[in-house]
């Protein structure tokens, strides 16, 4: 342990392996956020707290199994002549699951939302919302867990970088879930994303991996444009005041 605290190439792996984490942890940020904009306030931070400390849990529980982790890249069906380990098939299911989620979000949102204004959230929202995010963080920690195997051979700096993009993920997730449901072409635009993130996930478990700069450059562009949006409909609002 102490070889691994005085070691540069150790911190150099930590640094690069925990700003890899916390990029990997925007989308959960962003699935999260969509997810409790529906609860009420009180609940959706509670929903919110307990889904990013299951995301630690799930990271942790994940390293604590690695040789089994390894063992996913095993082939154990074939189709068609592609070969799917369990790996490429949680990464489809997972996939699968965002895009249906935020396709049914975006219909909700554009369809139904006169008919939701009036509504009180039933009991078992908060309930269901936790299932969900249980069903993602899993997907969303599998894809992280195995990109810090690929990077590094110490169990110690893995644990230490999943800490730490889990601490950063839980204190940007308060200001994104609060500027989501305050601003509803946000919301919109981060379903969007999720549609985006999930036929990524679907593409690398059918073998075609979409390289991540490609997505992230795309959310971080319409991130920006959305942000001049909602600058310059502020300003409307101000001078009409």
């Amino acid at each position: 342990m102490m070889e691994l605290l005085t070691s540069p190439e150790a911190w150099a792996a930590l640094l690069t392996l925990t700003a890899l984490e916390i990029v990997l942890g925007i989308d959960n940020v962003i699935f999260l956020s969509v997810l409790v904009s529906r609860l009420p306030p009180e609940q959706a931070k509670r929903a919110r707290q307990i889904g990013l400390l299951l995301a630690l849990v799930f990271r942790i529980a994940l390293l604590s199994v690695l040789v089994w982790l390894i063992g996913l890249k095993e082939p154990v069906i074939t189709v068609k002549n592609i070969a799917f380990s369990w790996r490429d098939i949680i990464l489809i299911g997972g996939g699968a699951f965002l895009i249906a989620k935020a396709t049914h979000e975006i219909h909700a949102e554009v369809e139904a939302r006169h008919f939701e204004q009036d509504q009180e959230p039933k009991a078992s929202a908060f309930f269901w919302v936790i299932i969900q995010i249980i069903v993602i963080d899993l997907v969303f920690s599998l894809d992280s867990i195995i990109t810090a195997i690929g990077m590094v051979e110490e169990i110690e700096i893995m644990v230490a970088a999943v800490v730490i993009a889990c601490i950063v993920m839980y204190v940007s997730s308060g200001p994104v879930a609060k500027f989501v449901a305050e601003h509803p072409t946000t919301k919109m635009l981060a379903l969007a994303f999720l549609v985006l993130i999930g036929m990524a996930l679907v593409a690398d478990g059918f073998k075609f991996h979409i390289p991540r700069g490609y997505i992230y450059f795309a959310i971080t562009f319409s991130a920006a444009v959305e942000l001049f949006n909602v600058l310059a409909r502020r300003n409307r609002v101000k001078v009409a005041r």
